[in-house]
C-alpha cells in the first residue's frame, strides 16, 4: 500500500482533496503536524465530502513520529527541485511520497535527508513554478499507482 504523507499542510481543501483521492487509491494518508487548519474545518468537508469517515488517515505530531511509528520502506520527496521525473522512478509497495506545505515546499533539513534519486519532480512547461498541492499529489500517486498496475483496483467492467 502506498503512503501519501503532507507535512504541516496549510490550505483544508488540498487536505480534503488529498483525502478524497486517497480513498479512491486505496492509499493510506498521513499528515504531518502542526496543521495550520482543524480537521472539523468546513472547507476540508465540503473537498474531502463523505470520505473523512472511511479515510486511512494518521495525523503525526512531527515527520520524526511518522518515521518511527510507520517505517516506511522508503521516503521519497515529491519536490520542484529534483532531478528526476515521477514517470523515470520506480514505485514500489509501501513507499511513502512526502509533500511539502504550499507555500513553501518540503523544509531543506527533510530534503537534505532524502537521497538525490528519491527527490521527484513533476515535468512541467519552461518557466512554470509549481503545481498546486493537490493536483502534484494526484499526478504522484497515480503515477506509483499504475506502475503497481493498479493494485486492489475495481475490476474492469465489459
Amino acid at each position: 500500500m502506498l503512503n501519501l504523507v503532507l507535512y504541516r499542510p496549510q490550505m483544508p481543501a488540498n487536505a480534503g482533496n488529498a483525502m478524497r483521492l486517497a480513498v479512491n487509491l486505496g492509499c493510506r494518508l498521513h499528515f504531518i503536524g502542526p496543521l495550520c487548519f482543524f480537521l472539523d474545518d468546513r472547507r476540508l468537508r465540503r473537498a474531502g465530502l463523505d470520505y473523512a469517515e472511511v479515510a486511512n488517515l494518521t495525523v503525526h505530531p512531527s515527520l520524526e513520529d511518522f518515521l518511527r511509528q510507520e517505517r516506511p520502506a522508503r521516503l521519497i520527496a515529491a519536490t520542484a527541485h529534483g532531478q528526476v521525473h515521477c514517470h523515470e522512478f520506480s514505485f514500489r509497495e509501501g513507499d511513502a511520497i512526502i509533500f511539502g506545505q504550499e507555500t513553501s515546499g518540503l523544509p531543506a533539513e527533510i530534503l537534505g535527508s532524502i537521497p538525490e534519486g528519491r527527490r521527484l519532480r513533476i515535468p512541467m512547461a519552461p518557466g512554470s513554478r509549481c503545481i498546486n498541492l493537490s493536483n502534484s499529489v494526484a499526478i504522484m500517486a497515480y503515477e506509483a499507482w499504475r506502475q503497481l498496475h493498479f493494485q486492489g483496483a475495481a475490476p474492469t467492467l465489459i
